[in-house]
């Protein structure tokens, strides 16, 4: 049978198999989604299928109310958490949830991952926020519903943009990144994995470690992303 989204399921099966390309997933942990706005639906990876097994086709087509409009197998477990932030994030175009080994460490010391240098600096100007764990009677309920409100309360009593901040960690659970498509939302996790190493790392070196300082985080920023921004060439 032939697809009606056999763009957005490539899209979402390519960034999809960038993961175990990536190191940051093991097994079939993991998933990708990619959106379509126009037609509001996204495509996500099939639960607990390995990556190597992984077709173009098997992607599943689901809307923002998680009924499935395309695709014979089951959506991932986190498609309501998917769901849910695109429903609210309206400039999100993909999401991705790892279980890479240092942003799990992270979160399941349930910390806040500090800006302690420009590698830091160049993605972000605040630190990687870690949502605390959900409270046992939600645990109980909506699971996955809930983790995407868990996400958006985090955020909010943070006072973060989720067009700044493209990365959170679920206090016990691991990272959640987003984008403005599949792709850059895979980039952001593989930059999230290697932030919460290098910040592993600088506190077994010194305990005590100090934050870089504002002048350092607002240059670097700026000069990816701000309206003077000079890294990289001009398109």
């Amino acid at each position: 049978m032939t697809s009606n989204f056999k763009e957005l399921k490539r899209e979402c099966y390519e960034a999809n198999m960038e993961l175990p390309q990536l190191g940051l997933v093991v097994y079939t942990f993991g998933n990708v989604s990619a959106v379509d706005r126009d037609r509001a639906v996204f495509a996500i990876k099939p639960s607990g299928l390995p990556y190597g097994n992984l077709k173009a086709e098997d992607i599943v087509i689901v809307d923002y109310d998680n009924r499935v409009v395309e695709g014979k197998m089951r959506p991932s477990s986190d498609t309501k958490t998917h769901a849910f932030l695109y429903k609210n994030w309206v400039e999100i175009g993909g999401i991705c949830h790892t279980h890479s080994t240092f942003a799990v460490s992270w979160a399941q010391a349930q910390m806040d991952i500090p800006i302690f240098g420009t590698t830091h600096a160049d993605h972000n100007t605040k630190d990687i926020p870690c949502a605390p764990p959900m409270a046992d009677a939600l645990i109980a309920g909506d699971y996955e519903h809930m983790t995407g409100q868990q996400i958006l309360d985090c955020f909010s009593e943070k006072k973060l943009s989720y067009e700044e901040v493209e990365m959170v960690l679920i206090g016990n659970h691991g990272p959640f990144t987003w984008g403005k498509n599949a792709s850059k939302a895979v980039y952001n996790s593989r930059v999230l994995e290697e932030i919460a190493h290098m910040a592993f790392l600088t506190l077994q070196i010194n305990p005590k470690a100090p934050r870089l300082k504002p002048a350092l985080i607002q240059k670097h920023y700026d000069r990816k992303h701000g309206k003077g921004a000079y890294y990289g060439q001009e398109s």
